[in-house]
């Protein structure tokens, strides 16, 4: 009996003992499985986040730079990440202070958009997105099962958004759920319309020039201002010159170009005008200055006036080779007078600096008054 106690005392002992030894390796087990699932855990959350990414490329290019006008905006910018479904391409216009008037009124007839299609509602497409909008955010919002491509996207919102009352530097936000983001920047200035990039930096300035200052070959016959030409009195077949200097100064990898345009020939309120070089042909290659061809009845030969640039390495120096002293006529639409493929450093000619000059003239059948005007606008534009 006592042998047959101590033989059941031991066997129960090392059954308790197994027992011991299962439930530590399920514990070890246990604890693995939970190591394991936390530490995958972070390995895909540093996966995620390894593929945040810039967006290159980026600019808003501003149709009139003017506070408190309706512009059109052309933004554009390459993502290096697909955008897909569901997720979203949002553009914030002042993230801090919502200063962009109207942008919750954009609708989708004012929208072009390259590189996604943009739908009213969804349907059969690949890379199909929708539209909807807040205070200060247009938001384009990928389709079900859809992707957007990686690459370049182009989004044009014509005539819709008010630009800020005040002057100064603004930021448009791009990003949303979709991976990639970056930021735009316009800038707001009286007849100068300006884009910037991410972490970029741009200046664009307008100086009088003096009388008497060269530009291309041709002197200045007058004192300009920064915002202002004032010819006066013209007289029969005595040309007049007035002129501004122009500085960039940026950072820009690829360069940037400055555009002039006319808002309308000289009028006077009379309706009479003075035409654009040469007798009112809008001259686009830059020739030799030719006086009106005062022809009688054929009003656009009385009086004509013309833009030069003395930016020498602009289209191979169309307008300073073969001595210089090249006028065009052709303002009616963007015309560019300055341009550097790198960095503007506001001092050195043709990279950072440059002058342009209006020269006009008229004949003795120019018809008399005494308020001809226009307005010039410069429009500076960076591409990073």
């Amino acid at each position: 009996m006592t042998r047959i106690s101590t033989w059941l005392r031991d066997h129960l002992a090392n059954k308790m003992t197994s027992m011991r030894r299962i439930d530590l390796a399920a514990s070890a087990a246990s604890g693995l499985l939970i190591c394991l699932l936390v530490w995958f855990g972070g390995v895909g959350a540093w996966l995620t986040n390894a593929h945040a990414a810039a967006l290159v490329n980026v600019s808003d290019v501003l149709s009139n730079s003017a506070p408190s006008t309706v512009a059109t905006h052309a933004i554009s910018f390459t993502t290096v990440s697909p955008v897909t479904s569901a997720q979203t391409i949002e553009l914030t216009f002042d993230p801090t202070g919502s200063a962009f008037g109207n942008v919750g009124g954009v609708v989708f007839g004012d929208i072009i958009f390259s590189g996604a299609t943009l739908v009213a509602a969804c349907g059969a497409g690949s890379d199909e997105v929708t539209l909807s909008t807040s205070s200060n955010k247009v938001i384009f919002t990928v389709c079900s099962g859809d992707t957007v491509a990686s690459g370049t996207k182009s989004i044009t919102i014509s005539n819709r958004i008010t630009n800020p009352s005040s002057t100064g530097s603004y930021v448009i936000g791009i990003g949303g759920t979709m991976t990639d983001s970056g930021n735009a920047m316009v800038a707001i200035v009286d007849a100068v319309t300006v884009t910037a990039a991410v972490d970029t930096s741009l200046q664009f300035t307008i100086s009088p020039l003096a009388t008497g200052t060269v530009v291309n070959t041709a002197t200045t016959t007058g004192q300009s201002a920064t915002t202002s030409m004032a010819f006066g009195l013209l007289t029969p077949n005595n040309p007049k010159i007035l002129g501004q200097q122009l500085r960039v100064v940026t950072n820009a990898k690829n360069g940037f170009a400055v555009t002039l345009q006319q808002s309308s020939n000289m009028l006077s309120a009379s309706g009479a005008d003075i035409n654009t070089f040469a007798n009112g042909n809008n001259t686009s290659t830059p020739s030799p200055w030719v006086s009106p061809a005062a022809t009688i009845d054929a009003t656009t030969t009385y009086g004509h006036y013309g833009v030069t640039s003395d930016d020498s390495d602009l289209n191979a120096g169309e307008f300073t080779s073969g001595g210089g002293n090249k006028w065009v006529g052709n303002i009616v639409t963007p015309r560019t007078i300055f341009s550097n493929s790198g960095a503007g450093d506001g001092i050195t000619q043709d990279k950072g600096t440059a002058k342009v000059a209006l020269k006009i003239e008229i004949s003795g059948l120019q018809e008399a008054a005494t308020d001809y005007q226009n307005s010039l606008i410069y429009v500076c534009t960076p591409t990073f």
